[in-house]
């Protein structure tokens, strides 16, 4: 069969040794050079490159097209319209325009093509456009239902839309399919998503309603809509009820004559006073060689919670209990949480326990980890150890006079083991959480900040201990195991800090271009006391890489420890239980097999632990930014003092003492044309000079505070006056990028490399587009 002239020059140009050829040179080689010829090869490429088969590049050189080597990365999207592409986590993530999403959500699995790739050695970060989505993520949308007149619904046959919660979600309407549950208007509802947005319906995805989860005007239902917003089920299924309701409540220590009995040791809990799953608890004691003896008895929650039994799927599947401003959603059912696995006092109850011996250091020198039966003394809370120990209350101290001598010892083994924390470079941030007091309607009534005695910061003084004494002892057997680590900081994350710290003043210093623990901890000794103290820690802490779980020993960098893990908590942790499941089996069984078992499970309940632990993690920060902006809005118009927290290009942050954050945007600053200087993160005014940095008091009186979108707008009244800053008149882009070499070139060049994914991009099926109801015509019938 005769080959026509494109399939020719497909094979010629397939065989060519160069990447591209003039025309003249392809009529040549073809043996097209009569006028004719020519005029014919010419049109024959011209319909060419509008098929795409090939293409002309600068010169007007014909050419193959390049394969497109796309990078598959995750999706963060921004409720402003853009967003960002996890890849790696040794890789900066890349920047997506709004007009480059490909109607991505968040979340979403999809593959980019990188359009600019970073510049070394500037802040001149990656961008890149999404070409495909391989996986969506949300299969479920929560938000407030608006409900269409009956002639809107029969025309378009769509019971209204959905706005979600989900600010990330930016602008997007879900349009509710007339099938199934019709809610009221305003009602709060989850929508299983059947479309998502796509070509021109950027803004639109459809669904039904498959739960009604109240009516956005009933007390409490701006948390649970959060709640639901994350996925959080905020109920347990039948199987796990059932399961826990077999358990029985108390336990017989004769039917455990393998565990060692504690029952006749001192030990006691110590925990807040509304908290009631009480899964810790602890004992110290002098010894006559001048050591001390501390024992860490946790609850042994494995015992109950079975490898693979309903109650250990559920526990998994939630990885973590959630605290919230007004409610706990735990991890486990209450009969559990706070009955039998609870350490409640003068009760016999079954633990794991590390006892531990240190010396006048605060190093461990000797211990043993096994499970036991325990019966706790006493149920103390940290405000009655502080009174004993720091406000020496006479009346207190009588209370428990037989106990008061172990709190004092607990108190000199908590400043023996700090001591040693701190020199050998441990970070210790400050710690201002907020409390939202509200009342039974869920109204906010008071913010108030947290503080930590001797009491809370002892016990954790020992869990440390404890934790980081279960690593190492399966570390150095080099049993499979699950790991609590945190990474040395990124580079480029360290640099924006070190600059931050200098524009105040403040040398970091480097050894052989790494910063050690120690050299941190400097900086916030060095602050100490001054009032930007607290927003220096907040920098520092934003610096660090997140920790995470692990089933390979990394090390925590923040706490200058070689080992670490998660052992104290298993109660409200997921790797907790796992750790004491780990425990429980090698106790009995290191067979090949059993470790071959572990290695295979480990890294997949570690790597779902952690983004079980993020989800938690944002969950309670946009509940607690919620309750914050509805405290706020009771006192618009009210004056306050603060702090300047951050300075961005818009404007600035102030915090208030109750840790309120609130803008300041630039436009509101009338009396001068400001500048932003990045490198002293200041705004700095043209004509008068006058000021604005990190760290400074302002006077502020609140203008807006609106919950549904949690933002809060200050006004600013008087300001404290500061050193002027010189403006400069070039400013970099504030967005920071990769500083390896170029992704696409590392792509092409190295595939798989540094765990990028690539493919060949070809043409796929189109889709079938969805109906949209909103853009049928009256009269008009639906195709």
């Amino acid at each position: 069969m005769k080959q026509t002239i494109k399939e020719n020059i497909l094979a010629y140009l397939t065989q060519y040794d160069k990447k591209s050829i003039t025309m003249e040179a392809l009529a040549k080689a073809m043996g097209l050079e009569k006028s004719n010829e020519f005029k014919t090869l010419v049109q024959t490429i011209a319909v060419m490159e509008r098929e795409g088969s090939i293409v002309l590049n600068k010169k007007g050189n014909i050419q193959l097209p390049q394969p497109l080597f796309l990078v598959e990365g995750t999706f963060r999207g921004n409720e402003r319209g853009f967003g960002f592409v996890s890849i790696s986590d040794e890789e900066a993530d890349v920047y997506i325009p709004q007009e480059a999403t490909g109607y991505a959500m968040d979340g979403d699995i999809v593959a980019i093509d990188i359009t600019k790739v970073a510049q070394p050695g500037s802040d001149k970060g990656a961008e890149g456009k999404v070409v495909e989505i391989r996986e969506r993520a949300a299969q479920d949308v929560v938000g407030e239902f608006h409900l269409f007149d009956d002639e809107e619904i029969k025309d378009t046959d769509l019971y209204g839309y959905v706005t979600p919660k989900d600010k990330k979600i930016n602008g997007v309407k879900v349009f509710v399919s007339a099938e199934g549950i019709r809610p009221v208007d305003g009602a709060i509802v989850k929508v299983t998503l059947t479309h998502y947005p796509e070509k021109g319906y950027a803004k639109s995805a459809e669904g039904l309603v498959v739960q009604t989860l109240g009516h956005k005007n009933d007390p409490g239902m701006d948390i649970v809509s959060v709640i639901a917003a994350h996925g959080i089920p905020m109920t347990f299924p039948d199987d796990v009820i059932a399961q826990s309701e077999a358990v029985a409540d108390t336990i017989d220590p004769k039917d455990f004559p393998d565990r060692r009995d504690l029952r006749d040791q001192l030990i006691v809990t110590i925990d807040g006073e509304d908290a009631k799953d009480l899964d810790d608890a602890v004992t110290v004691k002098k010894l006559a060689n001048g050591h001390y003896f501390l024992g860490v008895h946790i609850a042994d929650v494995s015992y109950y919670v079975t490898e693979q039994s309903p109650l250990d799927r559920e526990a998994f599947e939630r990885g973590t209990s959630v605290y919230l401003t007004d409610r706990v959603i735990p991890m486990l059912p209450q009969r559990l949480s706070n009955g039998i696995c609870s350490l409640n006092p003068r009760v016999p109850r079954l633990a794991m326990s590390c006892e531990m011996e240190i010396d006048a250091q605060g190093f461990i020198v000797h211990y043993d980890i096994f499970p036991s039966i325990i019966q706790t003394t006493e149920r103390m809370t940290y405000t009655a150890i502080n009174q004993i120990i720091e406000e020496q209350d006479q009346e207190t101290r009588q209370r428990y006079e037989k106990l008061v001598p172990m709190f004092e010892e607990m108190a000199d083994l908590h400043a023996l083991l700090d001591t040693m924390r701190q020199n050998r470079g441990a970070v210790s941030f400050e710690d201002r959480e907020a409390q939202v007091v509200v009342d039974e309607n869920g109204h906010p009534l008071d913010i108030r900040v947290r503080t930590r005695g001797v009491g809370e910061k002892m016990i954790e003084s020992f869990m440390l201990a404890a934790n980081e004494t279960v690593a190492k002892h399966f570390a150095t057997q080099q049993l499979p195991f699950i790991y609590r680590i945190h990474e040395d900081p990124k580079e480029e994350k360290l640099k924006r800090f070190f600059d931050f710290a200098a524009a105040l003043g403040i040398l970091v210093k480097q050894t052989n271009g790494s910063i050690t623990p120690k050299a941190l901890q400097t900086v916030l000794k060095e602050v100490e006391g001054r009032p930007e103290a607290p927003v220096i820690s907040t920098v520092l802490l934003r610096s660090m890489q997140q920790a995470k779980y692990a089933e390979e020993n990394l090390g925590h960098y923040g706490l200058a420890a070689d080992y670490y893990t998660h052992f104290t908590s298993p109660i409200r942790r997921y790797p907790d239980l796992i750790v004491h499941r780990l425990i429980r089996t090698y106790l009995a069984d290191r067979s090949e097999a059993t470790q071959k078992k572990w290695e295979e499970q480990l890294p997949d309940i570690a790597l779902h632990s952690s983004q079980m632990e993020r989800r938690a993690v944002e969950t309670e920060r946009e509940v607690d930014a919620l309750k914050k902006a509805e405290f706020m809005a009771d006192h618009v118009g009210e004056e306050f003092e603060g702090i300047i927290g951050s300075v961005v290009k818009f404007g600035f942050f102030v915090e208030l003492p109750n840790t309120v954050e609130g803008l300041i945007h630039i436009n509101a600053l009338k009396d001068d044309y400001y500048h932003f200087v990045e490198t002293h993160l200041a705004l700095v005014g043209e004509r008068t000079g006058r000021t604005f940095k990190i760290g400074q008091k302002v006077l502020i009186r609140v203008t807006k505070s609106d919950p549904e979108t949690r933002e809060i707008d200050f006004e600013l009244l008087s300001s404290e006056e500061v050193e002027t800053l010189p403006i400069q008149t070039k400013q970099k882009n504030t967005r920071r990028g990769s500083n390896s070499s170029a992704i696409k070139e590392k792509v092409q060049q190295a595939g798989r490399k540094n765990g990028f994914k690539e493919k060949s991009h070809g043409k796929k099926g189109k889709k079938k587009p969805f109906y949209k109801g909103v853009k049928k015509k009256k009269g008009s019938k639906k195709k």
